[in-house]
């Protein structure tokens, strides 16, 4: 029987896979956890006071900063000084956020993939600029699906000397997968990161670990350059491209 050229129906072989990933790292807010809307929410609310207006243009600059930094954007942008003090703004947003982050829900696709590499001894960690006070807040819901986690680095821990873009996050998790006996030698070139946020793809790849991005739709594609790979869902992600277990049909 002849052969038959891919282009005629037969599918063609297999790509190889873009890296031959060991270890899995997640951000968390927007990627993992749908928890970015309540952060607008209270600003929003806040700002509605004073007549002003929280637009995506500021979001964006603060995605993925620090407290102290996102705080210090949002002053700036918003012309605040003189109306309130940023403490009590971040007083005032702590208690709304006390209330709305217990019921923040899992983002598409991310239980059938953590529950997927995990069952396949994949080590998977987190890695979160969120400080650890609203990191309990956003799990409560949700401890079974932490719990497979090998651990979680987050933006308030000693490791952390400074946060996205700088790498610190992403390697210490990288360093902790070493530390706890997991295994030894972890290169960044096998570690891949999951994110949402422009700033969280520049500090992976400044640890030299490829990253996925899963961004927000209104995110502007110029912000998409960096990433190794952009899907509009975790529900698109293929994990045999990067060198790990397929899905089970």
């Amino acid at each position: 029987m002849p052969s038959v050229c891919a282009d005629e129906g037969t599918p063609a072989a297999a790509a190889l896979p873009r890296a031959s990933i060991s270890h899995v790292i997640f951000d968390m807010d927007g990627l993992l956890l749908d928890t970015e809307g309540f952060y607008t929410e209270v600003q929003e609310k806040i700002l509605a006071r004073y007549g002003k207006v929280f637009d995506w243009a500021i979001k964006v600059k603060m995605m993925g900063k620090t407290t102290a930094e996102s705080t210090r954007i949002f002053f700036e942008e918003c012309g605040l000084t003189g109306l309130l003090t940023p403490e009590q703004f971040l007083e005032e947003r702590e208690s709304m956020l006390k209330e709305l982050l217990p019921s923040c829900t899992a983002l598409p696709g991310v239980l059938r993939l953590i529950h997927h590499l995990h069952a396949n001894g994949i080590p998977i960690a987190v890695a979160t600029g969120t400080q650890k006070h609203h990191f309990a807040l956003k799990t409560q819901k949700h401890q079974e699906m932490f719990s497979l986690m090998h651990h979680v680095v987050t933006g308030d821990d000693a490791e952390v000397k400074a946060g996205k873009p700088s790498p610190d996050i992403f390697l210490a998790a990288m360093r902790r997968f070493e530390a706890l006996e997991l295994t030894h030698n972890v290169e960044p070139s096998n570690c891949l990161v999951f994110e949402d946020a422009p700033l969280g793809v520049s500090a992976a790849k400044t640890a030299g670990m490829y990253v996925v991005m899963v961004p927000d739709p209104r995110l502007d594609v110029s912000y998409h350059k960096g990433a190794d790979q952009v899907l509009s869902s975790l529900l698109d992600f293929k994990p045999s491209e990067w060198g790990l277990p397929p899905f089970k049909v």
